[in-house]
């Protein structure tokens, strides 16, 4: 495993179905599964970056999983939900980014799994880009072009923020267009 590699829960007391999802992801992510949800909820840490989760498990329920991951302030982590369960409106109240219906073959799960660590990514850095964005205004309106110009500090910020302001812009673009179009048939979403 790299330091760069996205690290997937696959959750579903289902434990043919549990393994199936994840060989088939063990060759592009750092792949764990859980049995049911409490070997969820005790699996989960900061470093998961993507969880499948069953929605229909015996004592405590894909929802129960979700609620956790989503209430507990030291995960940031894209969930899609992976059922036999029909979507009916109860889904709305739900905070999950994907909701895949069963049975699911190897083509989709890889394609969510990319898309919502490719989300996670964009996120992270445009919350970072702000962030610069943010320190930078607040000293060009204090400081003299002079000041700003002699300060090492500011520079490092500068090259920082135009380093990540061309990242989102390559993400942006490999997003848009075709990837885009896609990803909103795939959703359901018409042009």
């Amino acid at each position: 495993m790299t330091d760069d590699e996205a690290s997937v829960l696959v959750v579903d007391d289902d434990r043919q179905l549990a393994d199936l999802y994840a060989t088939w992801l063990r060759g592009e992510y750092d792949v764990r599964t859980a049995y049911g949800g409490e070997e969820a909820i005790e699996a989960m840490d900061e470093r998961v970056d993507v969880a499948l989760v069953d929605r229909l498990m015996p004592r405590i329920s894909g929802g129960e999983v979700l609620e956790h991951i989503r209430t507990t302030d030291e995960y940031d982590c894209r969930v899609s939900i992976v059922t036999a369960v029909d979507p009916d409106f109860d889904i709305i109240g739900m905070g999950f980014d994907e909701y895949l219906i069963k049975p699911i073959q190897q083509e989709e799960i890889e394609a969510v799994v990319g898309s919502l660590v490719t989300r996670a990514e964009y996120d992270q850095k445009l919350q970072e880009f702000f962030s610069l964005a943010s320190k930078r205004a607040a000293l060009e309106i204090k400081k003299s072009a002079y000041e700003l110009d002699a300060n090492d500090a500011y520079a490092k910020l500068t090259a920082e923020f135009e380093r990540i302001r061309c990242d989102l812009d390559r993400t942006a673009k490999e997003m848009s267009g075709r990837d885009l179009e896609a990803e909103m048939r795939r959703v359901g979403v018409e042009n």
